[in-house]
């Protein structure tokens, strides 16, 4: 009966050195497709990791442009406005100061000749005394 136990252990140890195998077969059949799987991954995920970098340089690139840009028409900005100022500046010494001046001489003139159709009439009439005194009267 030792013998038939020992052939049963034996049988027994057969068997699972068999399923052993087995695994370890199967095991390295699951890894050479996750393997697989995975450098066709890598290979799909190359060109867009590829065209991320590319979109990232452009995105960097165009920002710098448009920091460039804002920055001279700010400038531009500021010396147009401190061009038209000048240039007021300029019109206003030029055109509005004798402007100003030949209307006050226009003025004093006017005012001359108003003074002479005055003086040419004769001199005001001055209201009596008893004119003078009713006009303030109140009541």
């Amino acid at each position: 009966m030792n013998d038939v136990y020992l052939g049963v252990i034996a049988v027994a140890v057969a068997v699972m050195a068999l399923i052993q195998v087995a695994a370890v077969v199967a095991a390295m059949r699951a890894s050479r497709r996750v393997a697989d799987t995975v450098t066709r991954l890598e290979g799909d995920l190359k060109p867009i990791v590829a065209n991320l970098k590319s979109m990232s340089v452009d995105a960097a690139r165009t920002a710098s442009i448009a920091s460039a840009q804002a920055q001279k028409a700010e400038q531009l900005i500021g010396d147009l406005t401190t061009r038209v100022n000048n240039t007021v500046a300029v019109v206003e010494e030029t055109v509005v100061a004798p402007a100003r001046e030949a209307y006050a001489v226009v003025q004093g003139l006017l005012a001359a000749l108003s003074a002479f159709r005055q003086g040419a009439q004769g001199p005001a009439r001055r209201p009596s005394t008893n004119e003078e005194e009713d006009s303030l009267f109140i009541g």
